[in-house]
């Protein structure tokens, strides 16, 4: 029966969809071909149908109720599954009201035809009923379709019933659209033999009166049954109980049916330890399935739910064939967000990605947020019957008669290890953080790991109650993931991860105790599990992992990391290479400390425009060709050097580096194509490299030998490239048993490693076999062709039907007992008992083969693994060769002027630049306006730096520490000249931010960042602060502003500057003998009120902000600006600040700091300790001089 909604009609299989017109015209040669069947002359008719008017107009719908005409005795309706007669159709010329009402079975008469009033509703028969359907094979199913010819296909009675019933105007009729059931003929009885019937006259029937009826064969059931007449308004026949329909046994298919209506208990989701969504042990990591349901599980569900019920928030990647596929949930996810085509596998719904694109699926996934688990085959179906075949025990379980599969890794962002999976050649850190508390302050224990190079980092540290040091190691790190114990990480570090991680960032939240191990269990656990096992049994620990072993904090944390990468399959590849440091996020000793504020707001690694890494430090002098010289440089960036020997040393390697430049040629040609060995040694210690890499591996050592032979041709000296190629450890005897170890052509082409002969007995001896039969088989064919006289037999392979013998159809002498597979025109192919016993053979010996093949393999890595702190150690000689050109690539580039930067050891701390340039700015700015910078030595510490708004007074401050950063990580500058004393920290307080999650406001974030600087800063640090107290109220803010400043310019004694629109800070410190003024240079165009910037730090007092000016530019309308001017003249009058202006200019006026270290001074003499230092009491002397 044809589909449709409503109205709209939906086109029969095997018809065509017709217009409301068309299909009237169509419904009426349908029930012509029904009485051509028993009226000998059917043309009359049809010729009256011809002339038959077609009534377009359509009616107005009546409101009256629909009453029963007549008992529905037979005919499929949705109730009773049986398919109603359609109406007769009144003849041309008729009125509606001559229509019966109620046809019964009375003496034979003439037929009435007519249109029906309402064309529009023509299309309402076709709309499919639910019922109509048998429990028939399908096979044998019957479509119906009204066809457009007049019974030309001669249907029998039952089937032109069927076809008439499938016109009935039934609108409450309806069968979903996404059934795929074939609808079934009507379910009438069967009608006896058709007796001969007398001829109807050829004449038109008489005209019938109101009360008469039309006798139809058999059971009737039209939809006059159902239609109101006004005219005739009295009882129908009864209505009878409709008989219900058989229910199809088909089942619906999976991906049709949502998962909680095949498996109950995923409608109401818990967890294993039964708690339910919401609950606050809620984990979401697993779920629980009732202990009835593995009952109903077939063996494949049974596999497949084992692994899932443990990764319920995974998706989960099954290996089947040569596909991976997701089911049920995870089918679902894959299908909405990417579109894969959502099919059927045993119960479940499915979608599947071919096995050689997983790793392109995967990174889909993961980019999503997801985590990633790959379950793979454990054996192909061959070794499966190999296995059962060999199984002597008893009768294995029905289990055990499916692939073996089994849980191989667990892919997050954190954790990935395959090169291929790696968005770029940066670290990604999988993150461990223990919290807890000493003497009120906050301890941290921090575990983390590059899982793609194997490199554990561990660090402890009591940290203020700022948490800096914390904030700090976040920033330089970057979590890609986090491993966090749940309900015991302060609020504050949250709001410091959440501030500083990205959103693709995954936090997980361990049980504590559960997961997140003690650090007694973590050392128990380690002890146990054979890590660090020696030779002769020892289990020897590396010696920082040693170290940690009696901090209870960090230990904790390791063993969260621990525990999590056993989770994910990673612990025992990446935690036995032993490959354990100390990090220390703050390296006050031999550093220059960039806490986590400084790096984002002076825009080292991301700008703060997006993120990027456009126009930052470190793109500037990133000019590494080697993945792992990257990384490194990157740690240089976060900890510069501190010592001034150390800076000159590195100076000295980058500028012989730029004298020569033969050596950075030829090292950037001879590496930049070298693959990234670092990672890669992690996978062949783990055993999971394939064979096209490990060549990469062998045949880029290879690479770094012939260079380095080449660089000590070189001069090097005693320097640090001098250093650094007498540490080089001898590669070349390393190298000399992998030359011819195995087939490198096969390795590279194949993807499989085949020893030389004589390297590995087992593996011979499996080859020799598979050679001996396939001797055989060459000597059967031989013995084929002789037989049957005919030398174009060969063997043929047909999909997994391999070494058929291929015969011409000519050869009739094939002998019986062959087994013929297949066939072309010219050929057929066997298989003789001989044969097949020879390819069985043949099939299980290669299975064999493979194995082994296998274990040859993880023999050959573990070989070169032995070796693993050799080959370490030479990628770590070539990352800082690396990083030492990439230094004197950026200095070359810096363009001119540009120099070397002279560090000396005063004992006052002093920066000064001439002509320097923002060093990020060079490549994208050709104009642009250098300034010279004098901070200490003989002139004050600090610049007081005023000016108008936009004049460049941030783009000064930013720059000159770009610069003192710049020159201890051992690069050129873009100055004339430069010369400093070492700085020991560089701190910002830059820019007006406030964070809404920590319900902290733009002033108070600027005072908390200003603490960290009154605490942490020393008479070495270098500090700019920004228009600091502009979050507040003028007064408060002028008087935060001043104390700061007094602060830092006499009891720190740091260099730096301190901008501001307070020029009043101006008059107050006009005689403090460590504060300077200096101002940005601008022309001001009264009458235009326009702003002309200079860009020109120059010393002075700037005249104004030139708010209103600026306002102008920026096109706020010129009524706006004139009030404001009213305003800002009138506010300027009467304020204080303008008061205390005057009395500076006008007497002797003491500034309230000086006057409070005179204060603090006597509070001194009179006993306290520690009120004034001897720095304050000299700059106090000095000033009261200047006085």
């Amino acid at each position: 029966m044809a589909k449709g909604n409503d109205s709209a009609a939906s086109t029969p299989k095997g018809s065509v969809k017709k217009t409301p017109s068309q299909s009237t015209l169509k419904g009426q040669k349908s029930i012509l071909g029904f009485f051509s069947k028993t009226t000998p002359k059917p043309a009359n008719l049809a010729t009256r149908l011809a002339a038959t008017p077609v009534d377009r107009n359509t009616p107005v719908p009546s409101s009256d109720p629909v009453a029963l005409s007549s008992p529905l005795t037979t005919g499929r309706n949705k109730e009773n599954g049986r398919a109603s007669r359609p109406a007769a159709v009144k003849r041309a010329g008729e009125d509606a009201d001559d229509m019966p009402s109620s046809p019964v079975k009375k003496g034979r008469k003439a037929v009435k035809y007519a249109e029906s009033e309402d064309e529009a509703n023509i299309d309402e028969v076709f709309k499919p009923v639910d019922a109509n359907r048998r429990r028939v094979n399908p096979s044998k199913r019957r479509k119906t379709a009204i066809e457009d010819s007049d019974d030309e296909f001669g249907l029998d009675a039952d089937t032109e019933a069927a076809m008439l019933a499938a016109e009935e105007d039934m609108d409450n009729f309806v069968v979903p659209d996404d059934s795929d059931d074939d609808v079934a003929a009507s379910n009438k009885r069967k009608r006896s033999a058709p007796k001969a019937r007398k001829a109807i006259p050829s004449s038109p029937p008489r005209p019938s009166t109101d009360n008469e009826d039309v006798e139809m064969d058999g059971p009737t059931a039209t939809a006059s049954q159902w239609a109101y007449d006004p005219e005739n308004p009295g009882p129908r026949n009864p209505y009878r109980k409709p008989v219900e329909a058989k229910k199809s046994d088909k089942k619906q298919k999976a991906h049709m049916s949502e998962p909680d209506q095949r498996y109950p208990w995923l409608a109401n989701i818990k967890d294993a330890d039964r708690n339910p969504i919401g609950h606050p042990d809620y984990d979401p990591r697993t779920i629980f399935i009732p202990p009835g349901a593995w009952n109903k599980f077939s063996p494949f569900e049974k596999q497949y739910w084992e692994i899932k019920c443990k990764l319920w928030d995974t998706i989960v990647f099954f290996k089947k064939g040569k596909f991976y596929e997701l089911y049920e949930n995870d089918a679902t996810i894959g299908h909405q967000l990417f579109d894969l085509k959502l099919t059927d596998r045993v119960n479940m719904r499915m979608v599947g990605v071919p096995e050689a694109s997983l790793d392109l699926w995967a990174n889909q996934f993961l980019a999503k947020g997801f985590k990633i688990a790959r379950v793979d085959q454990m054996e192909s179906a061959l070794a499966k019957e190999m296995r059962e075949r060999d199984d002597s025990g008893p009768k294995s379980k029905k289990e055990e008669k499916i692939i073996k599969r089994e849980l191989a890794s667990v892919l997050t962002l954190g954790t990935l290890v395959d090169p291929g999976m790696l968005q770029d050649d940066m670290a990604t850190y999988c993150v461990a953080i223990k919290e807890s508390e000493e003497d009120g302050r906050p301890v941290f224990g921090i575990a983390f790991v590059d899982t793609a190079t194997a490199q554990f980092q561990l660090s402890e540290f009591v940290d203020d109650v700022d948490i800096t040091k914390f904030e700090t190691f976040v920033a330089q790190i970057r979590p890609a993931e986090l491993l966090l114990e749940k309900g015991c990480i302060s609020t504050k570090a949250l709001r410091i991860l959440k501030n500083n991680t990205g959103p693709t960032t995954l936090w997980n939240y361990l049980k504590p105790g559960k997961e997140f191990l003690e650090a007694d269990v973590a050392c128990r656990d380690i002890d146990g599990s054979d890590y660090f096992k020696s030779d002769d049994g020892a289990n020897a620990w590396p010696k920082a992992l040693e170290e940690a072993r009696e901090k209870e904090v960090v230990m904790s944390a390791f063993g969260a990391l621990l525990q999590y990468l056993r989770l994910v399959k990673r612990d025992q590849e990446l935690i036995s290479l032993g490959n354990f440091t100390w990090y220390d996020p703050i390296r006050k000793a031999t550093s220059l400390v960039l806490d986590g504020q400084t790096l984002i707001n002076l825009e080292i690694f991301a700008n703060t425009f997006d993120g990027g890494a456009e126009g930052t430090l470190f793109q500037m002098i990133n000019r590494c060709v080697t993945p792992f010289g990257k990384r490194m440089l990157r740690q240089w960036v976060c900890h510069p050097l501190a010592d001034a020997a150390k800076i000159n040393a590195r100076l000295d390697a980058v500028e012989a580096i730029m004298a020569d430049s033969a050596l950075t040629s030829n090292f950037t040609s001879s590496l930049s194509k070298i693959p990234d060995l670092e990672r890669l040694l992690s996978r062949i210690h783990a055993g999971s490299i394939k064979a096209q890499d490990f060549v990469r591996v062998v045949e880029g050592f290879e690479q770094i030998e012939y260079t380095m032979s080449l660089l000590d041709e070189l001069p090097a000296g005693e320097g640090v490239i001098g250093q650094l190629l007498s540490s080089m450890p001898d590669l070349a005897g390393k190298l000399d048993f992998w030359k011819d170890a195995f087939d490198r052509t096969k390795a590279r082409e194949e993807g499989i490693l085949v020893p030389q002969r004589g390297v590995e007995e087992d593996y011979d001896e499996s080859q020799d076999k598979v050679n001996g039969i396939l001797s055989e088989l060459d000597a059967y064919l031989k013995e084929v062709r002789k037989k049957l006289s005919s030398s174009s037999i060969v063997y043929r392979d047909n999909g997994k039907e391999i070494y058929q013998l291929e015969v011409p159809v000519k050869i009739k002498t094939v002998p019986k007992g062959w087994d013929q597979m297949s066939a072309t025109k010219q050929v057929k192919r066997f298989y003789s008992p001989e044969l097949r016993n020879l390819v069985r053979r043949l099939q299980e010996a290669q299975e064999t083969h493979g194995q082994i093949s296998r274990k040859v393999a993880g023999r050959v890595y573990a070989r070169f693994d032995e070796d693993y702190t050799i080959w370490l150690a030479a990628v770590r000689i070539i990352a800082q060769l690396d990083c030492l050109i990439s230094l004197a690539k950026a200095s070359s580039s810096l363009g001119s002027p540009s120099c070397r930067p002279e560090f000396v050891n005063s004992a006052r701390t002093v920066v000064e630049f001439e002509d320097l340039r923002h060093p990020c700015m060079i490549a994208k700015v050709d104009d642009f306006i250098p300034n010279d910078i004098k901070l200490g030595g003989s002139a004050p510490l600090i610049d007081l730096l005023t000016g108008a708004n936009a004049a460049g007074k941030s783009t000064v401050l930013r720059m000159t520490c770009i610069a003192a950063i710049l020159a201890q990580v051992g690069c050129h500058l873009p100055c004339a000249s430069a010369r400093l004393t070492p700085i020991d920290r560089i701190m910002s307080r830059l820019g007006a931010f406030d964070n809404i999650f920590a319900a902290q406001s733009t002033f108070f974030v600027e005072l908390s960042e200003t603490k960290k600087i009154l605490a942490e800063a020393t008479p070495r640090s270098l500090v700019i602060l920004d228009e600091l107290g502009r979050g507040t109220s003028s007064y408060d803010g002028v008087a935060v502003a001043q104390a700061v400043l007094h602060d830092v310019a006499t009891r720190i004694g740091c260099v730096g500057f301190f901008a501001t629109h307070y020029h009043s800070l101006a008059a107050e410190f006009a005689g403090h003998p460590e504060i300077r003024p200096a101002r940005m240079a601008i022309e001001v165009d009264e009458a235009e009120r326009r702003v002309t910037f200079l860009y020109k730090l120059e010393r002075g007092v700037a005249e104004g902000s030139f708010g209103m000016h600026c306002a102008a530019m920026c096109g706020i309308p010129r009524k706006v600006i004139e009030r404001a001017e009213v305003a800002a003249r009138e506010w300027e009058h009467t304020s204080r600040l303008k008061d205390s202006l005057e009395k500076a200019r006008s007497a002797c006026y003491i500034p309230l700091g000086m006057q409070s270290d005179v204060a603090w001074v006597m509070k001194s003499g009179k006993g306290e300790e520690g009120a004034v230092g001897e720095r304050t009491l000299e700059v106090l002397r000095k000033a009261i001089a200047g006085l």
